[in-house]
């Protein structure tokens, strides 16, 4: 079961996508992640991106955040997340995009549109991360020192530096690893 950890909503389970396309991230992953970023969290803008269920934008959500935007591609994950966005209570704070990940991004470039904190859970083992990366710093959709956190497997290795985004921490919870990087203002080390 999913369920969200902490924060307004904490308790409360949450649907998963009927399709073995999507992986969950586990709750005790969930709970260390979100200990590492509860101090950036309140009053921020969030993008959950390749979102699945909605769960870490949602747990952001309950912890403090004050607006969510979830992106998924799926239908079926679209879909999944409405219905959790709204047995959570949260519809006034959230917005469900349907569209390709990398569409999304420009988008919200030519919108203005800028986040604090961006989550990336995007399927393991296909390239996705590095590229979506890149996509986040050419298009500008992250404030000066904003996180983004990323699951990725172990195997795929991340590098220390894309653009300005400069990586701060790895997190390892068996194959599965969670890596912070922070956008600087300098190309130098974070």
């Amino acid at each position: 079961m999913v369920r969200i950890i902490s924060g307004i909503a904490g308790g409360i389970p949450i649907k998963v996508p009927p399709t073995d396309k999507t992986k969950p991230t586990l709750d005790r992953v969930k709970e260390s992640v979100f200990s590492i970023l509860q101090p950036c969290i309140p009053g921020t803008q969030v993008l959950d991106l390749f979102a699945g269920s909605g769960s870490l934008g949602l747990e952001a959500l309950s912890r403090g955040a004050d607006f969510a935007v979830f992106v998924d591609s799926s239908r079926l994950c679209t879909e999944t997340i409405r219905e959790n966005i709204e047995k959570t209570r949260m519809s006034d704070k959230a917005q469900v995009v349907k569209a390709d990940v990398y569409k999304a991004i420009r988008d919200f470039a030519n919108q203005g549109r800028r986040f604090d904190i961006i989550l990336m859970d995007p399927p393991y083992s296909r390239n996705f991360v590095c590229k979506t990366l890149q996509m986040i710093v050419e298009n500008d959709i992250i404030i000066e020192n904003g996180v983004v956190a990323v699951e990725h497997i172990e195997s795929e290795p991340l590098p220390d530096r894309i653009g300005r985004l400069g990586k701060v921490r790895s997190k390892h919870y068996g194959d599965t690893v969670f890596t912070f990087y922070v956008l600087n203002s300098e190309d130098g080390e974070a």
